[in-house]
């Protein structure tokens, strides 16, 4: 079934702060809290330095009403830089991947497409934009249809 989350993007502080959310909502996370070491290393991309590679990569946590909340650490160190406005996306998980296409391009036109949609390497399809007003938008999609 399709659904909607909120992914929030923080320098450095994603696990301080989903720990703060935790004891907010008195929920737990949904799995364990990935790490940027165990992603594998992706081409043409420099190795983490040991300071990154305890980073968070992925959390989830329920919030109210079936919300989730997700988050990852996006450090100047990897090439970003984090301000309000840019730190957080609405994430769309379709059902379809043709779903995810038509969203994407729909979403995108007019705006900026900064990944498209594509196989990554936790096995779903994946793409994000910013659309013509700004809003930034993550679409993934785990089905293979």
């Amino acid at each position: 079934m399709a659904k909607v989350s909120t992914y929030l993007n923080f320098a450095r502080e994603t696990e301080v702060a989903f720990n703060f959310y935790k004891s907010v909502f008195g929920t737990e996370f949904i799995g364990k809290i990935n790490r940027m070491g165990e992603v594998p290393a992706q081409p043409g991309q420099p190795p983490l330095t040991e300071g990154d590679k305890n980073l968070v990569m992925h959390v989830a946590l329920p919030i109210l009403g079936g919300h989730v909340l997700m988050g990852t650490d996006a450090p100047e160190s990897m090439g970003f830089k984090v301000n309000f406005g840019n730190n957080i996306y609405i994430n769309l998980e379709p059902d379809t991947r043709a779903e995810t296409d038509r969203l994407f391009k729909a979403l995108s036109e007019g705006g900026k497409a900064e990944m498209a949609p594509q196989e990554m390497f936790w096995g779903d399809y994946f793409g994000s934009c910013v659309d013509k007003f700004g809003v930034k938008w993550m679409l993934n999609c785990s089905s293979k249809t």
